[in-house]
């Protein structure tokens, strides 16, 4: 059996992900608000469910944005990991 080749490292990089979803989140956060200011939507469920991903996603790329710092700086309690 062939093992599958690697991953480009583009998308390996889980800085570069994370980001990038938070990003989108945003995006569609934004899109969903400017669609209730004039009128064209409510602000229903997809709006509620694109400010979480956008707030949970920036909490997210924080934590792993603040361990990174924390394992370049040698930290004992940092975890340790690609990236």
């Amino acid at each position: 059996m062939v093992d599958p080749p690697p991953l480009p490292a583009r998308l390996s990089r889980p800085g570069l992900i994370a980001a990038a979803g938070s990003i989108v989140w945003a995006l569609v956060t934004l899109g969903l608000l400017v669609a209730w200011l004039v009128g064209a939507r409510p602000l229903d469920l997809w709006f509620t469910t694109a400010l979480a991903g956008t707030v949970l996603g920036g909490f997210g790329y924080g934590v792993f944005a603040w361990q990174r710092a924390a394992a370049r700086r040698g930290s004992r309690s940092a975890q340790r990991g690609t990236g």
